[in-house]
């Protein structure tokens, strides 16, 4: 999450970039993309019209019948001009007064297929947790976890994403999709132009962002609430990349050090199958307690640094001359290494008891790329073409991006980049009563680490209801819905959510 896209798939690198106001007015007719992309001087396959397919899954003992439709929107500057055509897969049930649940995941370069296929859709594909392979069979299931009970759910894959696609140049792409603000702006939009063409202007709305997915999820629903007119009734951001900031000063700030040691401790009590929110407590009021204390003393009081590194060396089971060596402040690559270095293998910084073979191990730093990354493109990325153009029939022969480093890579920085999301989701709070936030997080992640919203959300006043955001652990790491038993307490939560309305 801190360097491109090997660090932060799901997750936020926050490479992120400047304003386009042509954004501000995006679509409305699809059969007028084709067109339109010839007139641009882009001569692409024309996306195909909107497919759709009636299937079924089984959830708690209970058969749900559901549309899937795999369409498209397109994407126009101010002048009308196309320069965009965005992708989606939307589930919906018959019902009335169903909620809809607009679900975005990171990156930035990354399609919805990890939130579809692997956390909250209808169906569902084996990855991210340990033991899986890249060659495994990508066959779809029935997804016990899944919210199609309780909402219709939407998925957008944002444009570089899987079939999504830019109609201009690379120039012109990168300041009207790659960057911060456009970003939030284009994909307001799409959120807008669906429930226009559905009819589903009425419905209560959610947002579900995952990683850089939960970076715009309060930036998305403040435009939404305050430039678009749509206010969305809730936000369900998981393993969220909300302040940037916050681990990025290790020269004197403690905060760096705070957000991962938790997560660290975690992966060690996990390993030892003690891992528990009644195990975690003390450690977490330890990091934000004396742990917090002693780094800002720094060299002015030796006896409780030694005191701290023991304390840390205890909590993480690591070698005690690595810690001493680190002066307690565990670098999250280096610990990565190190904890399995015995075994010749890596950790992954998304769950960091997914392991894989070093192929490098005696190279001074980290050769390959992260274990869980690796494993997780082949499974998705098979399931999810395999069930667009063959199960729905959306006949594209397009390549599909299940994660795209071009993307990433092209990221251009907004100047309050940096700022992160923070201020949204204390404006979008103050400005709706009535809304609601469940932020989710993995123990073992050490790209998004849940102490980071911990203390987020301890910073903000309560606005009448405390209760309102709120932050929930699992088992697992950024992708902790992978583990069924996580998977199945976030869903029982998301539901509470719902129904608190």
């Amino acid at each position: 999450m801190r360097k491109s896209l090997q660090s932060a798939v799901l997750v936020a690198l926050i490479l992120t970039g400047s304003s386009s106001p042509l954004l501000a007015a995006s679509t409305h007719h699809a059969d007028a993309a084709p067109h339109a992309a010839e007139s641009n001087g882009f001569h692409l396959p024309a996306f195909p019209a909107d497919a759709h397919v009636t299937q079924s899954t089984r959830v708690d003992g209970k058969t749900l019948k559901y549309t899937v439709t795999v369409g498209s929107l397109p994407v126009r500057d101010n002048k009308g001009n196309l320069t965009g055509q965005v992708v989606y897969t939307a589930y919906t049930m018959a019902g009335k007064d169903r909620p809809v649940t607009f679900a975005l995941n990171g990156g930035p370069g990354a399609s919805s297929v990890y939130l579809n296929l692997g956390a909250i859709g209808p169906k569902k594909v084996d990855f991210g947790v340990e033991g899986d392979t890249p060659s495994q069979p990508a066959t779809l299931h029935d997804n016990p976890g899944t919210w199609l009970g309780f909402t219709d759910l939407v998925f957008i894959d944002p444009i570089g994403t899987g079939y999504s696609r830019a109609l201009v140049d690379q120039k012109k792409a990168i300041k009207q999709f790659y960057s911060t603000d456009s970003d939030i702006k284009y994909l307001s939009r799409i959120v807008y132009d669906w429930l226009v063409k559905n009819g589903r202007m009425t419905s209560r709305k959610y947002l579900v962002g995952e990683s850089y997915g939960g970076f715009r999820g309060p930036r998305i629903t403040d435009y939404l609430q305050t430039q678009l007119g749509v206010a969305m009734n809730g936000m369900v951001l998981l393993s969220p990349y909300l302040d940037p900031a916050a681990s990025e000063d290790k020269n004197v700030s403690p905060l760096p050090w705070m957000l991962t040691l938790p997560s660290i401790a975690a992966a060690h009590l996990e390993r030892e199958h003690k891992l528990s929110a009644a195990a975690m407590a003390p450690i977490i009021d330890y990091t934000r307690g004396t742990y917090a204390e002693t780094l800002m003393k720094g060299r002015s009081d030796p006896a409780a640094t030694a005191a701290m590194i023991k304390k840390v060396t205890a909590l993480t089971g690591l070698d005690p001359v690595f810690v001493k060596r680190s002066g307690g402040r565990l670098d999250t690559q280096a610990y990565l290494r190190e904890v399995y270095r015995a075994e010749g293998k890596l950790g992954s910084r998304y769950d960091s008891n997914v392991t894989a073979w070093d192929p490098f191990p005696y190279a001074p730093q980290q050769e390959t790329g992260d274990p869980l990354l690796n494993g997780i493109i082949a499974p998705t990325t098979t399931a999810m073409v395999n069930f667009v153009t063959r199960t729905v029939g959306w006949k594209f022969d397009g390549r599909y991006n299940a994660l795209s480093y071009a993307v990433n890579r092209m990221w251009h920085r907004d100047k309050d980049a940096n700022l992160g999301s923070v201020a949204q989701l204390r404006e979008s709070v103050a400005n709706d009563p009535n809304l609601r936030v469940l932020i989710g997080h993995g123990w073992d992640d050490l790209s998004c680490p849940f102490m980071a919203s911990v203390l987020i959300v301890d910073q903000m006043p309560a606005m009448g209801d405390p209760t309102r955001v709120q932050v929930k652990e699992y088992p697992g790491g950024h992708m902790f819905y992978a583990r069924p038993k996580s998977q199945a307490a976030l869903t029982r939560d998301v539901r509470a959510m719902y129904a608190a309305r």
